[in-house]
């Protein structure tokens, strides 16, 4: 029986029962659209980042390049939209003499509001060279070692003088983006250095406590750090808490 054979621009489609065939350009299409589905997967997140962060996360996924950010935060309005351009190929011996491979533009948006996996969406591929973004800066660092060789040593049956300890600490000469606590109570005095958090992921923090005849500095367990848990707070450097189980 004779075949007719209907052809589109993406579309190989047959009369005799066999089905829809997609060409090798659509199959090359659907590929590269996939490349930008993992990248949307691999930028969903809760935390709340600028259009540099996430423009800079996108521009290092394999087989993505960043072409447009729009937005200022993932937690503002609709978030951030990021259009990157990905490839595809494809290649179906019944019609092609060589493989296929082409490049296509899609707009990934990224915010809490999003849908997990979600489709992109396809668009024109803007004018100009992809972009390049600065790696955000490192936290800096809290100093475990200098804030244990500062903190003074007080002798068995001695008293801890919450002076010392807040002079001890205001030598380290440290960032201002570390917040510092003191406190003393139960005969002791405990010192919290901390950044601040995005509420998301384990906050940095650093504990110190003299104690007659001890002084520590420790840094509490990562799930002790994570948000409501209480780890990287001035009572845990009075108390410490008990390991997670």
């Amino acid at each position: 029986m004779r075949r007719l054979l209907l052809l589109t621009p993406l579309l190989l489609v047959t009369v005799s029962g066999c089905g829809v065939l997609q060409s090798s350009e659509g199959e090359a299409t659907d590929a590269a659209r996939d490349v930008a589905r993992s990248a949307g997967e691999r930028l969903h997140d809760q935390r709340p980042r600028t259009a540099e962060e996430v423009g800079y996360t996108a521009s290092h996924i394999d087989g993505v390049e960043v072409l447009r950010v729009k937005g200022g935060s993932t937690h503002d309005g609709d978030g951030i939209e990021v259009t990157v351009r990905t490839s595809g190929s494809a290649y179906n011996q019944l019609f092609d003499p060589e493989p296929v491979t082409l490049l296509r533009c899609f707009a990934i948006r990224v915010s809490p509001k999003a849908k997990w996996r979600a489709d992109p969406r396809d668009v024109d591929c803007p004018d100009g060279p992809r972009l390049t973004f600065a790696p955000p800066p490192e936290p800096p660092r809290l100093p475990s070692e200098e804030l244990h060789a500062k903190l003074p040593r007080v002798p068995e049956g001695g008293r801890v003088d919450e002076a010392e300890v807040r002079r001890a600490v205001a030598a380290l000469d440290l960032d201002a983006a570390i917040r510092t606590e003191v406190k003393a109570g139960g005969g002791r005095v405990g010192v919290l250095l901390s950044l601040e958090g995005d509420g998301y992921g384990p906050q940095d923090c650093l504990l110190g406590r003299v104690s007659p005849g001890t002084t520590e500095v420790w840094v509490p367990s990562r799930i002790q750090r994570m948000r409501g848990e209480g780890g990287c707070t001035i009572e845990n450097a009075l108390q410490r808490m008990p390991p997670p189980h």
